[in-house]
């Protein structure tokens, strides 16, 4: 079984969810009802996820992962819903998950506290799998009204408590009766649909940036083009480009009620668009169209519909044409690992551009196995790593800018992290030079920094700084260049501050391969740099 599905195990036995079944549409009318309808929409885009999710009560609201693999949605008015006797058209929380076969599992409904007496809902959830947004605003466990709240997976499978995102200005803001939201990929922007106008109807969306201290910008509006005065503006999508946006509008042009719309963001103020274009039929129908969603690969939406359905809405998939997809994607996946033990850790993700070193998103690993993924654009190089106490991250590059885009793809990536102890070796693998040459290229910077804030932050530290190149040259030239690296890279650190007697500067040519020096691949290996802790 795959590790995504062994977690999902684990997580249906241990996080206190319900193993309620829905109510029995299997029907043998029911279903040759469904079969006898034939349309062109549904032949060629439309395809009706089944009686393991919908049936003849409203299911509403889908929000798939960005693998596809992972589907919540609000089943409205289930028996086994919270306070389904006491509350007018309750929703609650329900899920599913894809198996093996393509199938997807039978819907579950989710326990508190995620579940509570209030409407329920999930707004996004996090490419890893391991935190997920959802309604409300949630203080020490307890339902506190309007605003937003993330989960997070945690070492036990279950999910813990919502917290309250802390966002700037928030109730200025949210002054009507509707407002959600959609955490980007990148886990560092927020869009936000709400009514500014106290008693209004009308919603606009809005931008929030995460902030260093953990909290959320004041909403910014994203301009003309997207809000207007006289127009609903609602439940926005940030695909993972991270710049094509798709929302609903009851703007002129659409095909009755409220239409999904798509736009691309311009540039990085947030105010400058494409032209809002209009998805049509059958994504759009004469109905009221929200709530809009897609996976990382972009090829399928995921929406509800009332057409065609088993009962008052059900939850449908539709295939994209090329000019309604967003641009293409990296999904790299992976486990994070002690280095020392090989053991799974239960570590922070973060992702920065190369070589400027700009923060593009961040992460974090399943506590059960240390499985995590992340969603990069095309275009860019990236430096990941992951973060956690007492340990140092060996970082891997990724380089992107080089890559045609040819469509989605999925890469793994496993990330070490290595204790802090005597005799541990670091691998810097995101420090360069040019071809036989030993100064220091800028997109190196980045990663000496983290070594210099090592040893800022561990004062009793001593390391010895290595270079290492492959098997091509004479012996007494690789000796040269090796030793000539290492110096340039301690000439850095010593420049930050670092006093010279806490590093040994060493090059040890070819004598040290890690693999032979028998292909391409392994004599890139084989050249590298390292740091060996002496004395802690």
């Amino acid at each position: 079984m795959k590790k995504f599905a062994l977690s999902l195990t684990l997580l249906l036995v241990i996080s206190g969810l319900r193993a309620q079944p829905k109510l029995d549409t299997t029907d043998n009318k029911l279903k040759q009802q469904k079969e006898n309808i034939i349309t062109e929409s549904t032949v060629i885009k439309i395809e009706n996820l089944g009686l393991n999710i919908n049936s003849e009560l409203p299911e509403l609201r889908p929000t798939i992962s960005p693998d596809g693999n992972l589907l919540f949605f609000i089943c409205e008015n289930h028996p086994a819903n919270s306070k389904y006797r006491s509350i007018p058209n309750s929703q609650d929380i329900w899920f599913s998950y894809k198996e093996e076969n393509g199938q997807w599992s039978e819907a579950r409904h989710l326990s508190y506290p995620l579940n509570t007496v209030h409407y329920n809902t999930v707004y996004s959830i996090s490419p890893d799998n391991n935190r997920i947004l959802i309604r409300g605003a949630f203080v020490n466990g307890a339902y506190d009204g309007k605003g937003v709240s993330i989960c997070h997976l945690r070492e036990d499978g279950r999910w813990s408590e919502p917290d309250a995102l802390r966002i700037r200005n928030y109730f200025k803001y949210d002054q009507g009766k509707q407002s959600g939201a959609c955490m980007a990929h990148d886990g560092r922007t927020l869009l936000l649909y709400m009514t500014p106008e106290k008693g209004g109807s009308l919603n606009d969306i809005f931008v929030c940036f995460l902030t260093s201290n953990g909290s959320w910008t004041e909403p910014k509006s994203l301009g003309k083009k997207i809000n207007s005065p006289e127009t609903d503006e609602m439940t926005p999508y940030l695909a993972a480009d991270g710049k094509t946006l798709y929302f609903s509008s009851n703007r002129s042009g659409g095909l009755g009620d409220n239409d999904i719309w798509m736009t691309r963001r311009l540039d990085d103020s947030w105010q400058k668009w494409s032209d809002p274009v209009n998805l049509g039929s059958p994504i759009n129908t004469e109905n009221w169209d929200a709530f809009f969603t897609l996976d990382a690969g972009g090829e399928y939406a995921y929406l509800s519909t009332k057409l065609n359905t088993y009962g008052e809405s059900d939850i449908v998939r539709v295939k994209l044409m090329e000019k309604e997809k967003p641009d293409p994607v990296i999904l790299v996946s992976g486990n994070v690992y002690n280095k020392k033990t090989n053991e799974p850790l239960s570590a922070s993700l973060l992702y920065e551009t190369l070589p400027d070193g700009v923060i593009a998103g961040n992460g974090t690993s399943n506590a059960i196995d240390g499985s995590f993924k992340i969603v990069l654009p095309f275009n860019k190089n990236y430096s990941i790593r992951a973060t956690a106490d007492k340990f140092f991250a060996i970082s891997e590059n990724l380089n992107l800018d080089s890559l045609v885009k040819e469509g989605y793809k999925e890469i793994h990536k496993d990330l070490f992290l290595v204790p802090i102890e005597i005799g541990q070796v670091v691998r810097l693998n995101n420090v360069f030079f040019d071809f036989d040459k030993w100064s220091l290229r800028p997109e190196s910077y980045l990663e000496l920094d983290r070594v210099v804030k090592l040893l800022e932050e561990n004062r009793s530290i001593e390391i010895e700084m290595s270079a290492h190149t492959d098997s091509y040259g004479s012996d007494e030239y690789n000796m040269k260049l090796s030793d000539n690296r290492a110096r340039s890279v301690v000439e850095y650190i010593i420049s930050k501050g670092i006093n010279a007697s806490r590093i040994i500067t060493q090059g040890y040519g070819e004598t040290k391969p890690v693999v032979p020096n028998d292909s391409d691949e392994n004599r890139q290996l084989n050249r590298r740099v390292e740091f060996k802790i002496m004395k802690n």
